[in-house]
């Protein structure tokens, strides 16, 4: 398979931009997909934030199952600030300013007694296409960062107000290398990676070998697959879609992007692709 590896210039920027921008802020938000937390995760940033108070948040829970909570209780044992939420859900906007407010704490406590009473600043960053906008959205109870299936959206750094918050949307960011492919198949699942760089008939194959290994039942009641290589599967879930061209023959592309699109919208299952011991490797916990 294809080395992955994307990390355009746009990005060497924009970490710039946080390092100059960290003093303005209070605390740190790194928002991570709670289908792959691990994978998610960029060690860079981490580094950046130095020694700015952090809070991870989980995002998308409602698409990972019970295993995104295991991280968090993991994450906060090994003394992480850190929430699962799903940013498209009203619900979570309690337990996520709830969460901000302690990681928040000591800068509001200095505020305090000196007499000031101003909005608790955050940076928001993370790897793109993990909801760092649509937390936002959440948070100012309006559309006012732009959002987007895809990765890359968010080019430019934005403040807004949200309330007793101000916060700083800044551009996804991922690391400048990969030292384990496998998680970074795992961001091109997820569509955390420009599809255009990617093959993406080879990332259907590995997304198939990887799902059946995990959740079997969620790939036979879709697409009535019983097993065998990866690419055997492919092909029965052509037939299941009708995606064959004249004479028959099979058309993978559609069948490649099908089905990962159904695993982005969660329609296959629920379900955390990463473990704590990808966690562990990552530094994660």
């Amino acid at each position: 398979m294809k080395v992955i590896q994307w990390y355009p210039g746009h990005m060497a920027q924009a970490m710039r931009m946080m390092e100059e921008q960290l003093s303005l802020v209070d605390a740190v938000i790194f928002v991570l997909d709670a289908r792959a937390p691990a994978s998610s995760f960029n060690a860079k940033l981490r580094t950046m934030a130095g020694e700015k108070p952090v809070l991870y948040v989980l995002n998308k829970c409602d698409l990972s199952d019970a295993s995104a909570s295991a991280f968090v209780s993991r994450m906060q044992e090994a003394g992480r600030r850190a929430v699962c939420i799903a940013a498209t859900q009203p619900a979570s906007l309690r337990p996520l300013t709830q969460a901000m407010m302690q990681t928040a704490s000591a800068a509001l406590a200095r505020a305090a007694r000196k007499g000031v009473e101003r909005p608790v600043r955050f940076l928001v960053a993370g790897v793109p296409n993990t909801g760092k906008s649509t937390l936002i959205n959440l948070l100012s109870g309006a559309k006012k960062a732009v959002t987007g299936d895809k990765a890359g959206v968010t080019r430019q750094k934005q403040w807004v107000k949200c309330g007793k918050f101000e916060l700083l949307d800044t551009p996804g960011t991922m690391p400048p290398s990969f030292a384990d492919q496998r998680l970074a198949r795992r961001l091109a699942y997820l569509g955390c990676i420009n599809d255009d760089i990617l093959e993406r008939d080879e990332i259907a194959l590995a997304l198939l070998e990887e799902l059946w290994a995990r959740c079997p039942q969620g790939l036979s009641a879709r697409y009535g697959i019983e097993g065998g290589t990866p690419l055997a599967m492919l092909e029965r879930l052509c037939v299941r879609r009708g995606f064959l061209l004249r004479g028959g023959e099979f058309d993978y592309e559609r069948g490649a992007n099908a089905l990962i699109d159904d695993f982005r919208k969660g329609r296959i299952a629920a379900l955390c692709l990463d473990d704590l011991s990808d966690a562990e490797e990552a530094g994660l916990i």
